[in-house]
């Protein structure tokens, strides 16, 4: 069993930055493949971005790409999300989530929510314009 717990969500204006965490307890973390998953009000979940459980490779939707960076740190069990030049569609519910890999590869990620085992609570993010 894995426990997340996302935390660093708020209000921020177009074009500013915030910084998520998600802190894992529980089984090893290295163990899995994390990932970053948001909701908006009327919409379905949607993937964000995720890395590998070394951390050598990451995946970002195409509506973040350039602007957000997933990282990870396996000692602290923690991964990141950086969002940078924030828009007001960024608006969302974001979820950290942890999805159990084979370590004998090192570059594996996943994009889909169903392939993920643990789930966070979710931390409100919300860009005014």
């Amino acid at each position: 069993q894995v426990q997340l717990v996302e935390s660093g969500g708020g209000l921020v204006q177009a074009g500013g930055s915030l910084s998520l965490s998600c802190a894992a307890s529980g089984r090893t973390f290295s163990m899995y493949v994390m990932g970053w998953f948001r909701q908006a009000p009327g919409k379905e979940r949607e993937f964000v971005a995720a890395t590998s459980w070394t951390g050598g490779r990451a995946d970002y939707a195409d509506s973040v790409k350039g602007r957000f960076t997933i990282s990870r740190d396996n000692a602290k069990n923690t991964v990141y999300l950086q969002m940078n030049s924030l828009k007001p569609e960024d608006t969302a519910l974001y979820f950290c989530a942890a999805a159990h890999t084979d370590t004998m590869m090192p570059m594996a990620v996943m994009s889909w929510a169903d392939e993920y085992d643990y789930w966070g609570q979710g931390t409100q993010v919300t860009v005014s314009s």
